[in-house]
């Protein structure tokens, strides 16, 4: 345990190291990646913020966040899509220590497109769509990933696999008005949508765009980015915003194609930061009721933190990273720690993810240990991954990767995962060109 804990801190002492050497707050909008020149589009909630800020639901980025899409433009509209697929063969557990490690191939994607128009001198207008095949590529039962839990699979809990994600995963409008160049409020509504509560969803984050996997922490921290019934009303003024979402906390469920029923029966806030063009933080906190459908009777509250940075280094050149921290205390109280990182040289991106998460035996489905107080199990994960573009084009990127996973768990699961179990996945990903604002 010392020696993982060793190499994952060597590893991104690494990554970060670089952010002292060339760290400048000027650097945001100088960006260049192989990019298409586009006219300047506004953020979705604010006429007086870069469209860089943009996040998923109402979560901010640092301004100098790199963008990936395409930009269409009519008299009064600007609309944006952007989207990613991972056509791949993914194996848990190459070794086979445990019984627990299946493979696949299979193609996580998602799809999104969005328009904004002002609305008078200081309104603005905005619709945000989000679409997924997850369920037909994959299937209701998702994709392998070991020690990953949530949501459920023709009435059963799905243990050791990522669910697929809904095919209307986000369905939102909202209305913001610029009071002065310091202050702006806004209206978010979706069905679904995104409450304020955790850091950008994982798919949002540059950190994580280059990871085929939903982190193992997903529901401790943005597990509610698709929620059937959001309202969301917020303020920002300077460099601060405050946010309070009323939602639905019952988790999707296992139609994927449906519309489940809207409950806007949890609530949350939210306050960001941004103090420079590189930086982004926010803590969050909510109620969700009744989350799991297996367990009606428990609700969760959930407290998050988190930090995102973004740092040009020169032409194609660059490093976002993520530090999160998620608690649920209900049932029980179990906390996560993400620690990710990507750096893009030119054509290549070196990436890589931590986490330490706490997992029940009840949601591992590990009923020999369920008897009276159900026991924790802390769960590390290392993974470290290389993609290399192989197409560029205005038309759209196309990458070939690989990545690996080692795995280290309480010792009591060493019969049933085995001890230290390794992952592996080969892929080819194809996403839009970056886009460079003018």
């Amino acid at each position: 345990m010392k020696l993982f804990h060793t190499i994952t801190t060597l590893l991104f002492l690494v990554e970060f190291s670089l952010l002292a050497q060339h760290e400048s707050h000027d650097m945001g909008h100088n960006m260049h990646i192989d990019s298409i020149a586009m006219p300047t589009m506004s953020h979705a909630y604010s006429l007086n913020l870069p469209m860089n800020r943009n996040g998923s639901g109402t979560g901010w980025l640092p301004d100098s966040t790199p963008m990936f899409g395409y930009m269409i433009h009519s008299e009064k509209w600007m609309y944006m899509i952007h989207g990613n697929i991972f056509f791949r063969y993914n194996k848990q557990d190459i070794t086979n220590k445990g019984t627990r490690g299946s493979e696949k191939w299979d193609a996580p994607n998602w799809l999104m497109a969005m328009g904004q128009r002002k609305v008078g001198k200081k309104g603005l207008f905005h619709f945000s769509t989000m679409f997924s095949l997850d369920n037909v590529i994959a299937g209701g039962s998702g994709y392998p990933l070991l020690f990953q839990t949530g949501e459920t699979f023709d009435g059963k809990l799905l243990v050791d696999r990522q669910h697929p994600h809904d095919l209307f995963s986000e369905l939102s409008v909202s209305y913001a008005y610029s009071i002065n160049r310091k202050t702006d409020i806004y209206f978010y509504l979706g069905y679904p949508g995104e409450p304020a509560l955790g850091s950008v969803a994982f798919m949002h984050r540059v950190s994580s765009l280059y990871n085929p996997d939903a982190p193992l922490s997903h529901h401790w921290n943005d597990g509610t980015h698709i929620t059937f019934g959001v309202a969301t009303l917020g303020i920002r003024y300077g460099k601060f915003k405050l946010e309070g979402s009323s939602f639905t906390g019952r988790e999707p469920d296992e139609n994927r194609y449906d519309f489940d029923k809207p409950r806007f029966d949890s609530y949350s806030g939210r306050l960001s930061f941004n103090p420079t063009v590189n930086w982004s933080f926010q803590v969050s906190q909510g109620f969700v009721k009744s989350p799991e459908v297996l367990h009606p009777d428990e609700d969760v509250n959930r407290t998050t933190a988190s930090a995102i940075y973004s740092l040009p280094l020169s032409s194609n050149k660059f490093l976002s990273s993520t530090a999160l921290y998620g608690l649920n205390s209900g049932h029980e109280n179990e906390d996560a720690v993400l620690l990710e990182a990507a750096l893009v040289l030119n054509r290549l991106a070196i990436y890589s993810r931590y986490e330490r998460v706490e997992k029940s035996a009840e949601e591992l489905d590990l009923q020999q240990f369920v008897n009276g107080v159900t026991p924790i199990f802390p769960v590390n994960a290392l993974t470290v991954g290389l993609s290399y573009d192989a197409i560029r084009s205005k038309a759209l990127n196309m990458a070939i990767g690989a990545q690996g996973s080692f795995f280290s768990a309480d010792s009591r699961l060493d019969n049933i995962y085995g001890k230290n179990p390794l992952s592996a996945e080969v892929y080819v990903r194809i996403y839009p060109p970056g886009m460079r604002m003018k």
